[in-house]
């Protein structure tokens, strides 16, 4: 199999047809989320709450196995952009190793510090209780989805995203269909509450999983792994860790952000708490869109960018950042005109809707520039430039974002809150807008010191 496509293909159908696929599975990955919530709030506000907290913790399990992977998906599609097939191969074999153990850490780690890290933010016993009922065992499949991860860059590194959204698809609807099921106990399946909801979560990423292992031995793709690839060799291993830990801690920031956030709305009132976490269920819907074309970008970048293509390389930016922006206008419209229905499907309070309300309707202003910031962000991790891309994460969700809230708040009570969201969206946006050209301003880029290291053996 070739991917010679990713050079010569034009270039908006290109990027469609590797985006379309993401983009329709991160939505439906959106909707489950969506859903998951929607059932977890019928069996109280507690249980939403105690969702909440546990959020941070489940998305950094998330980005350590998917930024990770973002760096075997940026080192196979440059090896073979390069037509370095034996280090894509090396690439992909190191990589799902090493992601394996990553999995296996964050079960241990992520299980013993969770008493100890809903403590931090809640005395309710009750909250503690359904925390870690739910967080037990959704953290006990941290191996399944760092495995899945892996091969799911692995197959959109050669092109293959429609195995990448039907894996993620079948996973999704597992995970849709389960948690009624499994929470409310209904036919013969058991009443486990917010324990079904996890476990509901668990079999739809170990069904994913399976798909791509099934994909893989019964219609194997040119990236191959095997014993034989195994590498003990430091560079290959720094190779991946260059860009994966860089992307790995773009993923985490946001769990960095929420939790110092819920710090500062506990002191007005839990209700804010739960706004913030509906929020951040309800802008999966947005921003895993963005997400998918910011993936159908990332190979194609990566590959044109290892094989010296470099004037279509910017093309492929410019055309990710004009998608990505209808996807932002739509998000904005809907947010604006829709803030009360979507804030009443996942609680009763009266309280809460009214904050939740408002808060949809001033975060959504930072919406469209806040597309400058992802596409930005995503084309450096697929040009192997993990620290400018860092950069651009770290000032949206710590560096200014987080000062701006607590000033804000100082102000605006709660409601500064979520002014900081798009005032650090606005100037993130114009400090990114410089940072990518800045990086690749030369009409032939100089490549990272792991990238030249590849080009030249």
């Amino acid at each position: 199999m070739k991917q010679t496509f990713m050079k010569e293909k034009p270039i908006l159908p290109l990027l469609l047809s590797m985006s379309m696929p993401m983009i329709l599975s991160m939505t439906v990955a959106s909707l489950y989320n969506i859903v998951d919530s929607f059932f977890v709030a019928k069996i109280s506000e507690n249980a939403m709450t105690a969702l909440s907290l546990v959020f941070p913790v489940q998305n950094f399990i998330n980005a350590v196995t998917i930024g990770f992977s973002i760096g075997i998906n940026a080192v196979i599609s440059y090896c073979l952009g390069a037509q370095k097939q034996e280090q894509a191969n090396t690439a992909a074999t190191q990589g799902v190793l090493l992601n394996g153990v990553h999995g296996v850490l964050l079960t241990i780690v992520c299980i013993a510090a969770m008493p100890a890290f809903l403590k931090m933010f809640t005395s309710d016993i009750q909250v503690i209780d359904l925390g870690l009922k739910y967080s037990n065992i959704a953290f006990g499949f941290s191996i399944i989805i760092a495995l899945g991860m892996a091969f799911e860059k692995i197959y959109q590194s050669v092109g293959k995203m429609s195995i990448a959204m039907v894996s993620v698809l079948c996973g999704c609807i597992a995970n849709i269909v389960l948690d009624p099921l499994l929470i409310f106990g209904i036919g013969f399946f058991p009443e486990m509450g917010i324990r079904g909801a996890a476990l509901a979560t668990g079999i739809g990423q170990t069904l994913s999983f399976v798909i791509y292992l099934g994909y893989y031995f019964i219609k194997p793709i040119s990236v191959k792994i095997g014993v034989k690839y195994i590498s003990f060799e430091k560079e290959m291993n720094l190779r991946l860790y260059a860009i994966g830990i860089p992307a790995t801690l773009n993923m985490a920031l946001p769990s960095l952000l929420i939790s110092s956030l819920n710090t500062i709305l506990a002191a007005y009132s839990q209700a804010y708490v739960v706004v913030l976490g509906v929020y951040y269920k309800l802008q999966t819907f947005l921003y895993m869109p963005a997400n998918g074309i910011v993936q159908g970008m990332r190979p194609v970048i990566g590959y044109n960018y290892g094989a010296g293509e470099h004037k279509r390389v910017r093309k492929i930016y410019m055309t990710a950042l004009s998608l990505t922006v209808i996807i932002m206008v739509f998000g904005t419209v809907l947010c604006l005109a829709f803030s009360t229905p979507l804030i009443s499907l996942f609680t009763t309070s009266s309280e809460t809707i009214t904050a939740g309300t408002t808060a949809l309707r001033i975060i959504s202003m930072g919406f469209i520039v806040s597309t400058v910031s992802i596409i930005s962000s995503g084309a450096l991790e697929g040009l192997g430039k993990g620290v400018p891309s860092l950069i651009i994460s770290l000032l949206r969700y710590t560096v200014i974002t987080i000062p701006a809230a607590f000033l804000f708040s100082r102000f605006l009570g709660a409601e500064g809150v979520w002014h900081a969201f798009w005032a650090s969206e606005l100037i993130t946006a114009v400090i990114a807008f410089f940072i990518y050209h800045r990086a690749t301003r030369q009409n032939q880029p100089r490549p990272s010191r792991f990238m030249e290291h590849t080009a030249a053996q």
